[in-house]
């Protein structure tokens, strides 16, 4: 089905709606500090009232394969849902919500307080278990968000003349807990283990009395690539540094044993600091960090910002996710996992055959390249207004003219599901492809986006 409103004519879309990005307004400096958010204001709008802002969309029924959802202007859209991150699809599991309901009845609806300070439930300690068991034995640390939970893994250990070692496309969460901690950061190329070692070559040649941290991500969510967990285990060894990798979006739902990238590394024992979030297969907001110690585990609890001045996981919270561990943990978690790689390989297969490029590796995320922001942005609308969601990303989150859909399947999709998203992503970018090379011929100054668009064309037409 397709939104309630149509589009604006594309004669009316103006040239500030197809360009500048949010990294425009970061930085903005002045005496002013809350007028300084004027201009975002004023862009932001701008792209609303052309139709082309794809954020803040909010569903209006449970994020299924299938689902109901509005714009943040309230405009209702409805059809195949490839935005929502549930990928073994436990988000409306039976099982699910009836570990939920029991909580409440039980507990309530609230922690009602830190977990230094009685915020801990019967569900929260039993999840800690689990998961320690999970892991082969670490010590786990419950946090309120994965985000929370990322910061916390550097902040709680990394002081102000250690040293951070970290992909230059490492998560917001662990950027920022690297900065809260040390001026000592060195960003490395993406996944290049050689700029790793250089850094830390160089460090060591510099100063060796204070910590490194290297960090990583089993899969990073933007690009769906993964990192040599080995190599890196490896350099640690060699420059005496602490190895840490979240886990986010791979864990419980990738390798036969739910274990992610860890498992089919088999790195699981290499890791000294392991991030993960609930958000994406557990069917809840959450995260932990896993340790090899106990006296590791305990620092963490009063010495972490986000754990110990945070409310704790709710108790419907903890049980929801200790039931989806449960199930991650089982036969049905094992099929559920096959199932969704069935998924991901046959959409990866078929964007392929119809000359759509899918970046990196086989995962529940699957990066469709676009190109230019301006014809993403085209794109991303039309694609709504055929009847299917999914999400767009666009510069500073990806390189600029890299724009892209973040594809993200359940294992719940059919391959019904696939090839009705295939065929309506195909036609949206075609129908954007030739407005925004006319709106091009209008404003010249986008030809500075040409490449990007140029190169997207030659896929079309090649598809055709």
């Amino acid at each position: 089905m397709t939104k309630t409103i149509q589009a604006n004519q594309f004669d009316d879309i103006s040239f500030g709606a197809l360009t500048g990005s949010l990294r425009d307004f970061k930085a903005k400096q002045g005496t002013d500090m809350l007028g300084r958010t004027d201009g975002f204001f004023h862009w932001q709008e701008e792209r609303r009232r052309c139709d082309l802002w794809p954020y803040a969309k909010s569903t209006a029924t449970a994020p299924r394969t299938h689902c109901a959802a509005k714009t943040d202007g309230g405009a209702l859209m409805e059809g195949v849902n490839f935005a929502s991150q549930d990928y073994l699809s436990l988000s409306s599991h039976p099982a699910i919500k009836e570990a939920a309901t029991e909580a409440i009845k039980e507990y309530g609806v609230h922690s009602a307080g830190s977990a230094a300070l009685l915020g801990n439930t019967r569900h929260s300690l039993l999840l800690e278990k689990r998961i320690t068991e999970f892991l082969d034995g670490r010590e786990t640390v419950l946090y309120p968000t994965g985000w929370s939970a990322g910061f916390a893994a550097i902040q709680g250990f990394v002081r102000p003349d250690d040293h951070v070692v970290m992909d230059v496309l490492a998560h917001s969460c662990l950027q920022e807990g690297a900065r809260a901690s040390t001026r000592n950061i060195h960003f490395h190329g993406h996944l290049n283990v050689r700029a790793m070692e250089r850094r830390l070559q160089k460090i060591r040649a510099n100063d060796t009395e204070n910590g490194i941290l290297l960090v990583t991500e089993s899969l990073f969510s933007m690009h769906s690539d993964t990192p040599d967990i080995a190599a890196m285990r490896a350099l640690c060894d060699e420059y005496n540094a602490v190895l840490l990798v979240d886990c986010a979006h791979d864990f419980g739902s990738m390798a036969d044993d739910g274990r992610g990238h860890m498992s089919l590394q088999n790195v699981l024992h290499d890791v000294d600091i392991i991030i993960g979030s609930f958000s994406k297969t557990f069917a809840s907001n959450g995260g932990f960090i896993s340790v090899k110690d106990r006296a590791t585990a305990e620092y963490l609890k009063y010495y972490s910002a986000t754990q110990t001045f945070s409310n704790a996981l709710s108790p419907v919270q903890a049980a929801t996710v200790l039931a989806a561990f449960e199930i991650v943990d089982s036969s049905e978690g094992r099929d559920r996992r096959r199932k969704l790689m069935d998924n991901i390989l046959y959409m990866r297969s078929e964007m392929g055959k119809v000359g759509l490029e899918t970046l990196g590796d086989p995962s529940a995320i699957v990066p469709v390249r676009v190109g230019a922001e301006g014809l993403a942005r085209i794109a991303s609308r039309d694609l709504s207004n055929l009847g299917a969601i999914a999400n767009l990303v666009e510069y500073p989150a990806v390189p600029q003219g890299g724009a892209r859909f973040r594809v993200q399947v359940m294992s719940d999709h059919s391959h019904e599901d696939v090839d009705k998203l295939v065929v309506l992503m195909l036609q949206a970018m075609r129908s954007a492809e030739k407005e925004y090379l006319s709106l091009c011929d209008d404003h010249p100054s986008l030809m500075k986006n040409q490449r990007a668009a140029a190169q997207f064309a030659d896929c079309v037409r090649d598809a055709a």
